[in-house]
């Protein structure tokens, strides 16, 4: 059976091994885990079955808790996303910026983006800052943001942020700048 000796596996990226060599290598894999010392095989399975997956959320929650009592995390929530601390360390070297985006009702949404953000990546930030929001408060599970963007527009200074691929900067929108949100006009 000289074709079974011979006959090869293709691995990714075009590397192909004789089965021969893959069971060599096998071979050794097994000589080196037998060669390890039983003990910490039991202490790892001991310390796999002493820390339950609840127990493990529970001490990175309090890990996470006394993160975000730092100084320059302090405007974060308790429930964070890597995304959320990322955006305040990328404020921190100015690598970003807030733009205040105020609603109708009064309420204003700080809004991070980067320096150099243009329209839609201010319209997907603003999209993320209330689906996280909605999730933590527990409020509507969907929102049809095609809907929205129809219905209301952004406007900065009297100006209408119509074109999505040009810059806030271009629009003259700086850190810590109000832009409106602001319930488009039906024309008749």
């Amino acid at each position: 059976m000289m074709g079974e000796e011979t006959k090869s596996l293709h691995l990714d990226e075009g590397l192909s091994v004789k089965e021969e060599e893959l069971g060599q290598a096998e071979g050794k894999m097994n000589q080196v885990e037998d060669e390890q010392p039983e003990e910490v095989e039991e202490e790892d399975e001991e310390d796999e079955e002493a820390l339950p997956h609840s127990e493990f959320l529970d001490i990175f929650e309090e890990g996470l808790a006394r993160l975000v009592q730092d100084p320059l995390l302090c405007d974060l929530p308790i429930q964070v996303t890597l995304e959320e601390v990322n955006s305040q360390v990328a404020l921190e070297y100015g690598q970003a910026m807030t733009v205040r985006v105020c609603k109708a009702d009064g309420e204003v949404m700080p809004i991070v983006v980067v320096q150099n953000a243009m329209v839609l990546d201010l319209k997907k930030a603003i999209q993320r800052f209330m689906e996280l929001k909605q999730q933590r408060e527990g409020g509507v599970k969907h929102v049809s943001w095609r809907y929205v963007w129809r219905t209301f527009h952004l406007v900065f200074q009297g100006e209408k942020l119509d074109d999505d691929k040009m810059k806030l900067k271009d629009y003259g929108i700086r850190n810590r700048d109000e832009v409106t949100f602001m319930k488009r006009l039906r024309k008749k």
